[in-house]
């Protein structure tokens, strides 16, 4: 085993209720005596109902997943590269084929500290504008930042989508440039009256009796 690989046999003995040593004498896959996963692992997930076995390493910390993690096919192929906080997905992820990149995400994860969070949300109408909503923590991440999928064979972007906190916004509106308002011009949060247009003939008649005394009109009810 060599002198390394002693010393971290010795080490995960002290701190490890079980681990395993890598070729190199590194130790692996350590379960504290809380139980709890810590440190490097790597995982090896069997095929199950006809999807195809894969290889997972990463790190944990306190039984929960934690830093950059990458999956491989059981024949070395890169699958994923996810990074995580608290055990959550957080930040950039992307995912391949044998083609290449197909797709990349990105995520928040809120801290399962919290019963409750506050987040913004983008409004639907204005560009710019953002809301704080309370939510509760359901122990998930949000989507944030920007999804692009790819054209694995050309390495081309095929689609993007931008996201605030789980809430889909105009990719032009947030690069600052206008998009469209509702149909009917009104934001739903707006309560003032729009001033009416009078037609031409009201106006023209306006302006000709402007000055003098009320015009009657008779209309032909009794006692006039």
């Amino acid at each position: 085993m060599g002198l390394i690989g002693a010393f971290g046999g010795l080490l995960a003995n002290a701190q490890c209720k079980t681990f395993a040593l890598s070729d190199r004498g590194d130790t692996l896959n350590c379960v504290d005596f809380k139980g709890m996963k810590q440190g490097p692992w790597l995982q090896k997930f069997p095929e199950l109902r006809g999807n195809p076995g894969y290889d997972e390493e990463g790190t944990y910390l306190n039984d929960k997943k934690e830093g950059v993690w990458r999956k491989y096919s059981e024949q070395g192929d890169i699958m994923a590269v996810e990074s995580y906080k608290w055990g959550l997905l957080h930040g950039k992820c992307s995912y391949y084929s044998l083609l290449g990149l197909e797709r990349e995400e990105g995520w928040w994860a809120i801290d399962p500290g919290k019963l409750y969070d506050t987040i913004d949300v983008p409004d639907l109408f204005t560009d710019g504008i953002y809301h704080k909503v309370v939510i509760k923590n359901e122990g998930r991440s949000l989507r944030q930042g920007t999804w692009r999928t790819f054209d694995p064979m050309t390495g081309r972007i095929a689609s993007t989508q931008e996201y605030i906190r789980d809430s889909a916004v105009s990719v032009l509106g947030s690069m600052g440039i206008k998009t469209k308002q509702p149909a009917n011009g009104n934001n739903p949060g707006d309560t003032t009256k729009k001033k009416v247009e009078k037609p031409n003939i009201v106006s023209e008649w306006e302006e000709k009796n402007k000055g003098k005394k009320k015009v009657k009109v008779r209309d032909g009810s009794i006692g006039y």
